[in-house]
């Protein structure tokens, strides 16, 4: 298995993979799109970069070829740095060196590496089998709704003298009726405010007269809690069962790191972390001696919690 297919690997997983005294390839996530006047949607993408600023070694990389071709830190690295070397000189000598996958690299007339993306490649692991189509534009039709105006004619229907007298009588009573209802609901409601009126005063005296006090209030208690902070991550492993994370988190705090679950990752795994840093320059110290005294297969996480 070559180094591009070490680096592919690692981008389907990673935001950042760095090459040692190199450069570092960077992954950003694009949402889907529809291509005007195409017609054409394009699922979510993951496109690569690359920036020559990220050169210090975090790990990663080696760690993988490590364990990927059961070979020891030390064996990999140098294998790396062969690989990188190869790439320089080629680069430097005015090829365009294609890195399978990923893209190509060339040098500028600035004397500056230039990176092109390979596009057909998606590395974003949710968007897998998805691919772009286009769609036939859709013709719509509007059609205004027909209005109907219905006119009506009224017809004048004349009463014998003695129906409109009955019901003049009939609307009278109606009127008195229900003025006679509105002044006992008036009345009703004047009640109900007056009772409630007299609870309310009653209970406020009630209140007034009770005392509450504590003869000996309990002592204040102060927690002093340390909190972890910074986005660098020095990765212990990572657990399919949570009771061997909580094992895992328990054996590394009684060596004295300060040890934590930092929940699971999208491939379903528990991940238990040494410590947390604020500067990636604190984390790569630490990593270093972890490595060399207590875990060879630590590695770096950046990554906000």
């Amino acid at each position: 298995m070559t180094i591009a297919n070490y680096i592919s690997d690692l981008l389907y997983r990673y935001e950042c993979v760095i090459l040692p005294g190199f450069g570092a390839f960077l992954t950003n996530r694009k949402s889907a799109q529809v291509i005007k006047g195409t017609h054409q949607f394009a699922p979510p993408f993951k496109s690569i970069s690359f920036n020559v600023q990220l050169k210090q070694n975090d790990g990663l990389l080696v760690n993988y070829i490590s364990k990927s071709e059961k070979i020891s830190y030390e064996t990999a690295f140098e294998k790396l740095q062969q690989y990188l070397h190869f790439l320089q000189t080629e680069i430097e000598s005015g090829k365009r060196i294609e890195i399978e996958n990923i893209g190509f690299l060339s040098m500028t007339e600035e004397e500056k590496i230039q990176f092109e993306p390979n596009e057909k490649v998606n590395y974003l692991t949710e968007a897998f089998g998805l691919s772009a189509f286009t769609s036939e534009a859709i013709e719509r039709e509007y059609q205004l709704p027909q209005q109907t105006i219905t006119v009506a004619h009224s017809k004048t229907n004349y009463l014998h003298p003695y129906l409109k007298y009955a019901a003049i009588g009939l609307i009278v009573l109606g009127v008195s009726g229900f003025g006679g209802m509105q002044v006992y609901n008036n009345k009703i409601t004047e009640q109900n405010l007056a009772e409630q009126q007299k609870a309310e005063n009653k209970l406020e005296q009630q209140i007034q007269q009770a005392t509450f006090f504590i003869e000996s209030p309990l002592p204040a208690v102060q927690l002093n809690v340390v909190k972890q902070k910074g986005n660098y991550h020095l990765v212990a492993g990572a657990f399919r069962v949570q009771e061997n994370a909580e094992k895992k988190v328990k054996e590394l705090q009684s060596l004295g790191y300060k040890a934590k679950e930092i929940g699971v990752n999208k491939y379903g795994l528990h991940q238990v972390i040494y410590s947390s840093y604020e500067t990636r320059s604190e984390a790569l110290k630490s990593l270093k001696d972890i490595q060399r005294n207590h875990n060879s297969g630590a590695w770096l996480l950046i990554q906000e919690l």
